[in-house]
């Protein structure tokens, strides 16, 4: 299926590496060079943003693209396929011509907004995943939409694009966020049958855009930050004219205060159109904290702690442990000193750096450290320690990049947190990668005992490619070369075949 290429003159977000594709293509056995591990039966995919019409260059946002996934199937040591395809929301539909897909249920969350920013398989289900209230979808094995999920009926008004599984239990923890919910947002847990178990309500101080959340064995640690809902970029596409002003006032008055009532949230969840900006920007006035909340308990229970403003998209991981009688959290996390303030068409406000917070959770203290002065985002670790002590993390360097400049430089970095030190991939210098995902070699007893996989764009041959490098060494164990480029985008999973 063909699309409309959005023009791509004026914004950053819209060219080079970044710039979206404008076919769905299909194709099988892929070439590979070097070798794919024979134990990799199954798909490896990623979600971006890639609008299928035309946008305005002077307002698009690069968040607020229509849902492309990417996909690459393996088994015995072979590419079998690729694919990329558009989510079928409403919007792609009427753009690509086709049918509404039938089982769109608007309860689960706002339809105008495109499941962009993450995909993965639980309970036998594929997911797109978005953030902010809107809806996710469930695909098929082949990438092709059925329709929205709501859990099998236990979770409505939208979910989060960054859920974190339990290694033990295989239960899935988010915290959800939505300017509807007014001062509060939501931890959920989904149970290995695609149930959600348990949901709890957490008041904070307005209405924040909270991209992630660090799960650890014992707390779910939530990051109030001072990047906030604004009602002014929302109203103009998702109110018809003679209800803008009064709702602009409406919202303005009740956004982060209470729930989004009647007539105004119920027309925003069914509305069509997309929505091509964001409706979140810093805010000077917001505090920023951190709250921690045992997993099992209410939300009274939950503490807060004070830090310096500033932005989090995403930790790459948190434990707690015993430091002579005093529990203290480690948090270790990508921070940005602003976001949305000056640049409101993607995350342009300066350095990411690698960051380690500690909180003493018997006296209160926090304590901050710089691990890492490169810029670089994208963490993930061995995700059979996600909430447990890890010793390796691994992130993704591109200068440039996040202020909206193609660049000619990307990197792999593998951080070490037991001596401090850090290694970095020998890359070839045309190639820019995206998140890299870690899998787990079979057997393995050593952390770093696995393959790390991402999707890469090699600028000289305009050729997409999946790299897959050494998580011990770095060293590339094998590239397959896909039949078209694939937009820098955002999360990506590997899906083993059950």
């Amino acid at each position: 299926m063909t699309a409309v290429q959005p023009q791509q003159d004026t914004n950053p977000y819209l060219e080079g590496f970044l710039a979206p594709v404008a076919e769905e293509v299909t194709a099988f056995d892929l070439k590979v060079t070097g070798r794919i591990p024979e134990h990799l039966n199954g798909r490896y995919l990623r979600n971006g943003p890639n609008p299928a019409a035309e946008v305005d260059p002077a307002t698009y946002h690069w968040f607020a693209g229509d849902a492309m996934v990417h996909g690459l199937a393996l088994r015995d040591g072979a590419a079998r396929w690729y694919r990329n395809r558009w989510v079928r929301t409403p919007a792609v539909s009427r753009t690509l011509g086709e049918a509404r897909v039938a089982d769109l249920d608007p309860r689960t969350g706002m339809l105008a907004v495109g499941p962009n920013t993450n995909v993965l398989t639980h309970a036998g289900q594929t997911l797109a995943l978005v953030e902010g209230g809107g809806a996710n979808y469930r695909l098929t094995d082949e990438l092709d939409t059925v329709g929205t999920c709501d859990f099998d009926g236990t979770l409505y008004g939208g979910y989060t694009a960054h859920p974190h599984r339990d290694p033990k239990t295989g239960e899935l923890h988010a915290v959800s966020y939505s300017f509807a919910r007014g001062r509060n947002v939501q931890y959920s847990v989904i149970d290995v049958h695609g149930r959600a178990r348990r949901t709890v309500d957490i008041p904070v101080t307005g209405s924040p855009m909270m991209h992630d959340f660090s799960l650890t064995e014992k707390y779910v640690v939530i990051y109030d930050l001072p990047v906030t809902f604004d009602p002014t970029e929302i109203i103009p596409v998702t109110v018809p004219r003679w209800l803008r002003a009064p709702a602009r006032l409406v919202l303005q008055s009740l956004a982060g205060r209470v729930r989004v009532p009647g007539p105004i949230a119920a027309r925003i969840n069914s509305d069509p159109r997309p929505i091509s900006s964001l409706p979140f920007a810093w805010n000077e006035d917001y505090p920023a904290r951190i709250g921690v909340l045992p997993r099992e308990a209410d939300a009274e229970a939950i503490r807060w702690f004070d830090i310096d403003p500033c932005y989090v998209f995403h930790p790459l991981n948190a434990y707690s442990e015993d430091r002579a009688g005093h529990e203290v959290l480690v948090l270790d996390v990508v921070r940005h000193g602003r976001m949305f303030d000056r640049d409101r068409r993607g995350p342009g406000e300066g350095h990411p750096t690698l960051d380690r917070w500690e909180i003493d959770l018997s006296t209160g203290a926090v304590r901050t450290e710089r691990r890492d002065d490169r810029q670089q985002e994208f963490p993930r670790i061995n995700e059979t320690l996600t909430g447990a002590k890890h010793r390796y993390g691994y992130t993704v360097g591109l200068e440039n990049a996040f202020d909206g400049a193609e660049t000619d430089r990307s990197a792999v970095y593998k951080q070490d947190f037991s001596t401090g030190g850090s290694q970095q991939a020998a890359l070839d210098p045309e190639l820019l990668v995206g998140e890299m995902s870690f899998v787990p070699n079979p057997g393995a007893t050593a952390e770093d005992d696995g393959v790390l996989m991402g999707y890469g764009h090699h600028l000289g041959r305009d050729e997409g490619q999946l790299l897959m490098l050494d998580a011990a060494t770095l060293e590339t164990v094998a590239t397959v070369h896909l039949p078209q480029r694939v937009p820098m985008g955002f999360h990506g999973n590997w899906c083993a075949d059950e």
